[in-house]
């Protein structure tokens, strides 16, 4: 097969595809989450992608992306996530993680891991943590991160976060002992607070030696694709992005008539006899997906129409 034609028939597999939803995308190490948006919108033709929850480039795992209209839900993803993590103790670094300079080093071959045990029961429950100085955070307009690589070290506001359980994978005693956890928490948690926080605890330092996001929201590790999945994919005609309203399967649903589903899309509120409250998904006879609603006092309000009817 010639180039020119190998070219129009991967045009021609992309344009067959209806490339609206989303992409459970594995994160390769050394990748930030804007390369694989702008890698994946490359290999897919296709102008609006964005993603959720970023990665920092030297974590790996779940990267929701989402695709075409799909972008405009991804505000309503919910926000619960799980990390594996290893933490290397005796050791401060600038970032928390071991691509920062270090700031102490000090052996704890003593620890055990018992002790270990007892402290991260701290970290479980609804909690404030302050984000590492290198972030993603903005203060003032600026992004912490920008900040730090300029010299002007900012500590970002505190924040209360929630930590659902913390499990320990395994202990590696030495001078400079290794702890594998695995963690699910809740939206805006930093791993690397928590690798930071618990060397304070422990008198010893801390920081995050390597981490993976095994699921964020409905995406799991073990459903994901790599890149090179995704383009192999591609070139033989068969991947299908994940369908838009799947990834929101923990919200409520509400199923409207025909009638009363063609007035909502046109913006009107309309009444529905639900005992909820909240953001809803909202169907036409429990087959269309047609957007998303607030339900207060029995109306329903749109708040953002994906698949108007016409």
């Amino acid at each position: 097969m010639s180039l020119e034609i190998a070219i129009i028939t991967y045009e021609l597999r992309i344009t067959n595809y209806s490339v609206q939803g989303f992409l459970n995308l594995n994160k390769p190490l050394d990748w930030t989450s804007h390369d694989c948006v702008a890698r994946v919108r490359r290999l897919l033709r296709l102008k609006r992608v964005g993603h959720a929850g970023t990665l920092d480039p030297k974590a790996t795992g779940v990267l929701p992306i989402a695709l075409g209209k799909a972008t405009r839900l991804l505000q309503y993803l919910p926000g619960e996530k799980a990390y594996q993590a290893t933490i290397r103790l005796g050791i401060r670094t600038t970032t928390d993680d071991l691509e920062g300079e270090v700031i102490t080093s000090q052996p704890c071959p003593g620890l055990n891991l018992a002790t270990i045990k007892t402290a991260l029961g701290q970290f479980i429950g609804t909690i404030e943590q302050i984000p590492p100085s290198y972030s993603a955070i903005q203060v003032d307009g600026k992004r912490l991160y920008d900040l730090a690589r300029k010299g002007e070290i900012v500590q970002a506001p505190v924040r209360t976060i929630e930590v659902f359980d913390i499990e320990v994978m395994a202990w590696h005693d030495g001078d400079f002992p290794e702890l594998e956890i695995a963690i699910a928490c809740g939206a805006g948690t930093y791993i690397r607070a928590i690798a930071r926080d618990l060397g304070i605890v422990l008198n010893t330092g801390g920081t995050l030696a390597a981490l993976t996001r095994t699921q964020s929201s409905s995406f799991h590790l073990k459903n994901s694709l790599t890149l090179t999945d995704l383009e192999t994919q591609i070139q033989a005609g068969t991947f299908q992005p994940i369908l838009p309203d799947a990834a929101l399967q923990k919200l409520p649903s509400v199923n409207l008539p025909g009638t009363f589903a063609k007035k909502w899309c046109q913006g009107q509120q309309v009444p529905v006899n639900l005992d909820i409250l909240g953001i809803v998904r909202v169907y036409e006879q429990e087959t269309r997906f047609l957007g998303i609603a607030q339900l207060e006092d029995n109306m329903l309000i749109p708040q953002m129409v994906f698949e108007p009817i016409s």
